[in-house]
């Protein structure tokens, strides 16, 4: 899977607000509703909170993928948000968020959801990736970091 497929450079931004988790998640609904027509920012918010109530989307070493299945949603979209400050996502290492890399899916695409998911988690597994995220400092250079394939 190609993170140029799902993600723009509309969808991308450095030095997000954070503050707190629901903050994070409310900022990030209303960014990616934003662009897309047929979602409403406030269910979006809504929809990633029930998701973080299952279980926190922090997957360690300051990364936080939230993701939903959205109805009215047309295809999988990805948006990329490094925050001005780390935010305590309840992370399975307890290590606060910085980089938040959200998934929106179309609710009936439940295989191409967790194919897309382990596809962005296993690339944010690399501290190199990491630190390339972490160096961008325009969300120009935040999108390019994140869509440059990782050197074996």
């Amino acid at each position: 899977m190609e993170i140029a497929n799902i993600l723009t450079p509309e969808y991308t931004l450095c030095a997000a607000p954070g503050g707190s988790k629901k903050r994070v998640l409310e900022y990030l609904s209303h960014f990616v509703a934003d662009n897309i027509d047929s979602i409403d920012a406030d269910s979006l918010y809504h929809q990633f909170l029930a998701r973080e109530k299952l279980g926190s989307t922090g997957i360690g070493h300051g990364v936080a993928i939230p993701h939903c299945r959205v109805s009215g949603c047309q295809q999988i979209r990805a948006a990329l948000l490094k925050l001005e400050s780390p935010v305590d996502f309840d992370a399975i290492d307890d290590k606060p968020v910085d980089l938040v890399f959200a998934l929106v899916v179309p609710e009936e695409q439940n295989d191409e959801h967790l194919k897309t998911l382990s596809s962005i988690a296993e690339l944010l597994q690399h501290s190199e990736k990491r630190q390339q995220l972490r160096d961008a400092t325009t969300s120009q250079a935040l999108y390019q970091s994140a869509v440059t394939r990782q050197q074996s």
